[in-house]
């Protein structure tokens, strides 16, 4: 279970101390030609080092590709590629050889295998998601081919939450933020907590938010490939990724069906059907109906903490375990790119699906 995707295809590798992570993308149609910049941007997004509330493990994140390319065009073939790990400084982690970190993989891990590499939690590490970036970051220039766009953004940290609709906020500058959330003040209370919590060395968990405009009305299938079925298991592929909820979501299940129900407009000049409001959240009987996709994915505190931790080792012994190595205070921020690249390889795929359902 190393591949996401059905005919846009991504395959990753890779551990968080080893000498590279990458991937093989298959299904990849012929003929494009890349934006090169446009992936380094995407990668410098994701990449740790940056923001307040980032591990200050250092890395560039080039990205080398193998194959699947000739004379700057996609041949059609597989596109492998790899991104070297620099930064990695192995010996923070020699004391967790044999212990547990509470919350983390490292007993599942060793359940699953019967061994796990401990260096920077291995395959388990959100340095993983670099390749995913790779993926998403060609998966969005195809789509924005279509008339397809995806934004996300922090909405919440700790208790710090966005009130406003997507439509009310503006959307186009999430970078100029370190926090990657639109609302100036309430990145200012969210900058001062994840200040406090690094300070007192603990961690804070959050929400990111995600609208896609442009997407046509049919993407998805009926019954076991329901398009919000495939946006879900996307997001909660990503580590940290606790929930998921698309339109309406939890909010709204206390209010009366007449109240949430999303009446058709009278034929626009497009010649499509829309819908007066959009508590569906673009997807109606897990097809997606033309208006715009809004989720939310839900992040934990992370795991690790910069404090003297109770744990026990791998022979039931109880130790304590002390702070190394280097962490994010909240994942949130550097999710964002992470939740959009997920979204992009995910409507690709099913963007190419329904060119197959029918002539």
């Amino acid at each position: 279970m190393n591949s996401f995707g059905r005919i846009y295809r991504l395959t990753t590798f890779g551990e968080s101390h080893g000498p590279a992570v990458g991937g093989i993308i298959d299904g990849c149609p012929a003929g494009f030609c890349p934006d090169f910049d446009e992936i380094a941007r995407q990668m410098a997004r994701r990449c740790p080092g940056a923001g307040p509330a980032a591990s200050h493990r250092q890395e560039s994140d080039a990205v080398q590709f193998l194959s699947g390319l000739f004379d700057g065009r996609t041949t059609g073939t597989p596109i492998a590629f790899a991104i070297a790990n620099g930064d990695a400084r192995s010996r923070d982690y020699s004391q967790l050889q044999h212990a547990f970190r509470p919350s983390h993989a490292d007993y599942s891990y060793t359940a699953k295998y019967g061994l796990r590499d401990y260096r920077g939690g291995g395959r388990a590490s959100a340095r993983e998601t670099a390749a995913r970036m790779v993926g998403g970051a060609l998966a969005m220039q195809l789509l924005k081919r279509e008339g397809i766009s995806i934004k996300a953004y922090t909405s919440q940290i700790a208790a710090i939450r966005l009130p406003q609709s997507y439509r009310q906020l503006d959307l186009s500058d999430i970078d100029g933020c370190a926090l990657r959330c639109p609302d100036a003040t309430a990145a200012a209370v969210m900058l001062k907590a994840v200040e406090q919590a690094r300070a007192e060395g603990d961690t804070l968990g959050g929400v990111v938010s995600c609208v896609i405009s442009g997407v046509p009305a049919g993407l998805g299938e009926p019954v076991f490939g329901k398009l919000q079925a495939s946006l879900a298991a996307a997001m909660l592929g990503i580590p940290a990724a606790k929930g998921f909820d698309y339109g309406m979501g939890f909010d709204d299940i206390d209010r009366r069906g007449s109240e949430v129900l999303d009446l058709f407009a009278p034929a626009s000049g497009d010649g499509m059907l829309h819908t007066l409001t959009n508590h569906s959240g673009g997807i109606q009987g897990g097809i997606s109906n033309g208006e715009d996709i809004y989720f939310r994915v839900a992040f934990k505190p992370v795991a690790t903490m910069m404090r003297p931790v109770p744990t026990v080792d791998d022979s039931g012994n109880e130790i304590t375990l002390s702070p190394s190595g280097r962490h994010d205070v909240c994942v949130v921020p550097r999710a964002v790119p992470v939740v959009e690249a997920m979204a992009a390889m995910t409507v690709l795929d099913a963007l190419l699906i329904k060119r197959c359902n029918r002539l």
